[in-house]
């Protein structure tokens, strides 16, 4: 037998599905509330994207290629914040690769994932024009009181 006709016995014999129920995609006039609400964002852009048109602030930077690594329960290299119940609202340049990765996750048993439709493109022109997570707010707070 050769490597090209030996079956792999790591991969599923059954489909893989995304929860129907779950949404995939934010609009980014929603991402504040949604942020405001819990939900943590990712900024899966690359360092010479994020360079050129800016960063989210509040995002947690991490590259396309380690999202599955990282966010899917279960594995040495996920996030310890990371579980089934996460809410995870990833943000690529256009959103057609979040789209992509977040539909992964859905499908791994992570319904709490959702992108942002269009992307930082999308942030950049929406209304608002700055995402900020929680906790970003809290610390421009505590710098302007002193």
């Amino acid at each position: 037998m050769s490597v090209l006709t030996a079956p792999a016995p790591s991969l599923s014999s059954r489909p893989t599905s995304a929860y129907p129920v779950a949404p995939l995609s934010v609009a980014a006039h929603d991402v504040d509330s949604l942020l405001r609400s819990g939900a943590v964002a990712i900024d899966i852009r690359s360092q010479q994207e994020r360079d050129r048109d800016g960063i989210v602030l509040g995002a947690l930077a991490i590259p396309a290629d380690q999202i599955l690594d990282r966010l899917i329960p279960g594995s040495r290299e996920t996030l310890r914040c990371a579980d089934a119940s996460s809410r995870w609202l990833l943000i690529g340049v256009d959103g057609h690769d979040a789209e992509m990765l977040t539909w992964h996750l859905q499908a791994a048993g992570v319904p709490g994932a959702r992108f942002v439709a269009g992307g930082q493109m999308a942030l950049a022109r929406s209304a608002d024009r700055r995402p900020v997570a929680g906790h970003t707010e809290r610390e421009w707070s505590m710098f302007s009181a002193h």
